[in-house]
């Protein structure tokens, strides 16, 4: 089948993607090797080598993955205690950590983050990729503002007259021609560091290959992968929602480890998917293949080595507007409208309010989706707890009672369940109907053998009906075994 970015029209649309993407990358992945205490080249090298590869290996087409902050993070303590090489240690093991997590299915896990979550990841998303950009307005030769209103009014004018061409690149371009034309001095991307002259090199990270360094590289490893995939994973599914369409999310997890040994391996700082410079691809450019990602990677360098001197003097005004605008444009404004609020339950709001405070409070996407998820469960556990009913009908000769269980049983709900019963009172004998439950825990058996165990302390004996095949092979495995009691 012939790629659809072969088609002209396509490719055009790939091709001016990548370039505006990769002008965005370059002062950000300056901007995350200074987090991570590295030089500038570093983490350019590991934004060109993460898109180029993850091009090839991701599951996700159109998905940009570079260096991040959220990396940065991770890796600055052992740059700055243990020094380069081990931080090119620390890539090289979270790559094998995330190849290895892949493949045991780890992406999976992405069905149980609710959409709650989710809307939180997207807002908090827009929130910090504006906050990154208010110290650029802060404290700067008065015409950056009317460079940076400039930039803004192109980019939402632009579209109304022709789409061939993305409005940011021609926002990036005009502004940078104004002010080298003009002779304007403002802040430039060549202020945040110099460009690379040459290619990267591959070679081996100059630590000891022993146990001890292991075990000192581990932790900062496993975070690193954690951290990395959540990040992409979480990235690939709004991807996901905005192109209506579905990705590989065990190949994208595999392919974020190969393509972070192959970046450290060749001296770069790691990242993973970068939701910023993703929502320029695919929601500002357009586009949706890999072509895009990899030209992304492709043209970073080309525009260091060989136009570095132009690209220095690109006006930090001009990429501070692409990324204001992608920030507004990725807050999901309809989860906040009034109407919307009054319609959700409290506890989805609770939840999204909780991702959003976590994320900004931490700058750690994946802090907030953790905890956002955590406080979702708690809140589902609460509301399934109360679903569980009990009710009791007596013979009328006073020989028998009935108790109808239903709802789900499980640690939550079934832990109260031993004093729905007058262990007093009833007749001798007693049925427990479970044909409107479920058992799901060993808690329920443990509650089911206390209500059993109760009944025969008092001579009455105790007989459970309606369970259905799971509930009866989970209870006929462990009853009598959780307590040591007995059912009869």
């Amino acid at each position: 089948m012939r790629p659809s970015w072969l088609s002209p029209k396509v490719a055009r649309t790939e091709i001016l993607a990548g370039l505006v993407v990769a002008l965005a990358l370059i002062p950000e992945a300056i901007s995350f090797s200074i987090i991570a205490g590295v030089d500038p080249s570093i983490g350019l090298f590991a934004s060109f080598t993460m898109a180029v590869v993850i091009s090839v290996v991701g599951g996700r087409p159109a998905m940009i993955s570079a260096a991040t902050g959220a990396i940065a993070l991770v890796v600055a303590p052992i740059a700055r205690e243990h020094g380069l090489g081990h931080l090119i240690a620390t890539v090289i093991l979270g790559g094998l950590f995330q190849i290895a997590l892949g493949s045991l299915g780890v992406a999976k896990l992405m069905r149980f983050v609710p959409r709650s979550v989710m809307v939180g990841f997207v807002n908090a998303l827009a929130i910090l990729i504006f906050l990154a950009q208010v110290p650029e307005l802060i404290d700067v030769p008065w015409p950056v503002y009317p460079l940076f209103a400039a930039g803004l009014v192109l980019m939402v004018l632009f579209p109304r007259f022709t789409k061939v061409v993305p409005a940011p690149l021609v926002s990036i371009v005009a502004l940078t021609a104004l002010t080298i034309g003009a002779g304007i001095a403002v802040p430039t991307v060549g202020d945040k560091g110099a460009l690379p002259s040459s290619l990267p090199v591959p070679g081996l990270p100059e630590v000891p290959f022993t146990m001890s360094t292991f075990a000192l590289l581990a932790p900062y490893a496993l975070a690193f992968a954690l951290v990395g995939l959540m990040e992409s994973l979480m990235t690939a599914k709004l991807v996901d929602d905005i192109t209506d369409t579905r990705s590989n999310k065990t190949r994208e997890a595999i392919g974020q480890g190969i393509a972070n040994v192959i970046t450290g391996f060749f001296g770069g700082m790691g990242g993973c998917a970068m939701i910023g410079q993703t929502m320029i691809n695919v929601k500002t450019a357009g586009a949706r293949t890999r072509l895009s990602t990899f030209l992304a990677g492709a043209f970073l360098m080309v525009l260091c080595i060989v136009f570095g001197p132009l690209v220095s003097r690109i006006p930090m005004a001009a990429l501070v507007a692409v990324m204001v605008l992608v920030a507004f444009g990725t807050f999901d404004w309809h989860s906040i409208a009034p109407s919307t609020l009054r319609r959700l339950p409290a506890g989805e709001i609770i939840v999204m309010v909780v991702t959003v405070a976590a994320v900004v409070a931490t700058d750690n996407l994946a802090i907030g989706v953790v905890l956002g998820s955590i406080v979702a469960m708690i809140i589902f556990a609460r509301r399934v707890a109360h679903q569980v009913e009990v009710t009791a009908v007596t013979d009328p000769d006073g020989t028998q009672v009935v108790y109808a269980v239903t709802g789900g049983l499980f640690f939550a709900s079934s832990n109260d369940l031993v004093h729905r019963f007058d262990y007093v009172n009833d007749p001798d004998s007693v049925v427990v109907d479970l044909t409107g439950a479920r058992i799901w825990d060993a808690s329920t058996v443990a509650a089911l053998d206390a209500v059993t165990g109760k009944y025969q302390a008092r001579g009455k004996t105790v007989e459970i009906v309606g369970l259905d095949e799971h509930s009866a092979t989970l209870h006929g495995r462990l009853s009598g075994e959780l307590t040591g009691g007995h059912t009869g």
